[in-house]
């Protein structure tokens, strides 16, 4: 039976589960966790197929929200970043139950571009998928440059997402295009509309995946939940803006 890699520790009270995005594994949380884990019971977990979940093929959302929920705490505060969000809200509106709080980071509840909604063009998304095939390392990082585009420490950011992507075993081709392909084709936004616990979305101010123009249309769409744009970064402020990420982290979960 295939089994998804976890990693528990922390000294509060409260469980904080962390969901990494495409491409990567939990290691990505490594600093953050440190910063976290006085205050709540971290589980820190790869995805189906990801880092040392390996075993696992390319699945849908539902797949891999059930997939992780299966193994995770009876009741928990869900933070998920980029196709980790999506990961994270699909859990939330399958099973509220389970869900404290959901946070979501750089993500989007439809990534691709359409008509008036800002995202990835779906071009691009198609041309990483076909050079995924062609040079699998590279896309790769290409992909996770991208994400620390426009940020002060572009350049570190950038490194340190390549040194946690090489530090564990790669997913392969095809968990990685299951993964686009979730990010070309899933749209929650209407969905989350019926969400039924408190939700906090953070983004980047200079992210280039997750445009900061959708901030304010959902927060027409979804006037319950709040939202929290953290100024000078891009696709991962837990990682150019650690202090100021875990600050919102702690206000809402912990304070709220």
């Amino acid at each position: 039976m295939n089994k998804l890699y976890w990693q528990t520790f922390g000294e509060g009270d409260l469980d904080l589960v962390l969901l990494h995005g495409w491409g990567l594994n939990a290691e990505v949380w490594r600093y953050t966790a440190e910063r976290l884990a006085p205050h709540f019971r971290l589980h820190l977990v790869d995805l189906p197929g990801y880092g040392r979940s390996e075993g696992f093929g390319p699945m849908s959302i539902e797949e891999m929200a059930d997939t992780v929920l299966a193994a995770a705490p009876q009741k928990a505060v869900w933070l998920g970043w980029s196709l980790g969000g999506l990961v994270a809200s699909q859990i939330a509106l399958s099973a509220p139950e389970r869900v404290e709080k959901l946070i979501t980071v750089a993500s989007s509840p439809c990534f691709a571009a359409h008509d008036e909604w800002p995202g990835i063009k779906s071009e691009v998304l198609h041309g990483f998928q076909h050079q995924l095939s062609e040079d699998f390392q590279r896309t790769v990082e290409r992909f996770l440059a991208l994400q620390t585009l426009g940020s002060d420490s572009a350049r570190q950011d950038a490194r340190m997402l390549k040194s946690v992507v090489l530090s564990q075993p790669m997913p392969s081709v095809e968990v990685l295009n299951g993964g686009l392909e979730i990010l070309r084709q899933v749209d929650l936004r209407q969905a989350l509309c019926q969400l039924s616990v408190p939700m906090l979305r953070i983004y980047g101010a200079l992210d280039g995946l997750v445009p900061r123009k959708i901030v304010p249309l959902l927060d027409v769409l979804w006037p319950e939940t709040e939202s929290h744009i953290i100024e000078k970064s891009a696709h991962a402020p837990f990682i150019s803006h650690p202090e100021a990420f875990c600050e919102q982290i702690k206000q809402f979960a912990v304070t709220h």
